[in-house]
């Protein structure tokens, strides 16, 4: 017999794992680029782990748990782009509040999305630029390969940033080509799959 409690956390992964099968729902206004919300959220981890190292004094476990949760909610609410958000009201409180109901860390969920919500700390303000990283990183390889419009979308994410580690790793990433880290070598390997004769 199950118990309640694993019953609840059972559940509970499975919402999460809609994350895996909600798209991302921009990008069919920037025409390239597509991603679900957990792709998305993984990156989100990865930003916020090196905004973590680039800034001091932070509670980095606090930082990620939070990232890692900051879009569970649309596995219940879908992802709401710029234009959705003109016309649909989400119900976001409600949605925490039924998702976190039976789950026994509940209470942890509520509270840190609450916390990245405010952006009352700096953890919440690392999280939120984390969460544009991952954003600047996606529309830097839609510029890369040629989308004119993701110009326009960079210069509005980088004006939703909040720390100055956030800025400074921006300026990073639209600083390099989204290739240079496995095609900055363009040797003889691309000829014929070796470093030499």
């Amino acid at each position: 017999m199950v118990e309640n409690e694993d019953k609840g956390i059972a559940n509970f992964l499975f919402e999460a794992g809609m994350l895996q099968k909600t798209p991302r729902s921009g990008f069919q206004f920037l025409g390239s680029g597509k991603e679900s919300v957990a792709e998305h959220s993984l990156m989100v981890i990865f930003a916020a782990y090196a905004l973590a190292k680039m800034s001091e004094g932070i509670q980095e476990d606090r930082l990620l748990k939070m990232c890692m949760l900051h879009d569970l909610p649309e596995a219940r609410t879908g992802d709401m782009n710029y234009v959705n958000k003109k016309y649909v009201q989400v119900d976001e409180t409600r949605a925490i509040s039924d998702m976190t109901a039976g789950v026994a860390f509940g209470e942890e969920i509520s509270s840190l999305l609450c916390e990245y919500s405010k952006k009352a700390t700096i953890e919440a303000r690392l999280a939120h630029d984390a969460d544009q990283i991952a954003l600047l990183l996606k529309l830097k390889e839609c510029q890369d390969i040629g989308n004119n419009y993701a110009a326009e979308w960079i210069d509005f994410a980088r004006q939703r940033l909040q720390t100055p580690e956030g800025k400074r790793l921006a300026e990073a990433i639209l600083g390099v080509d989204s290739a240079d880290w496995w095609f900055s070598e363009k040797g003889q390997w691309w000829v014929n799959g070796k470093d030499r004769e």
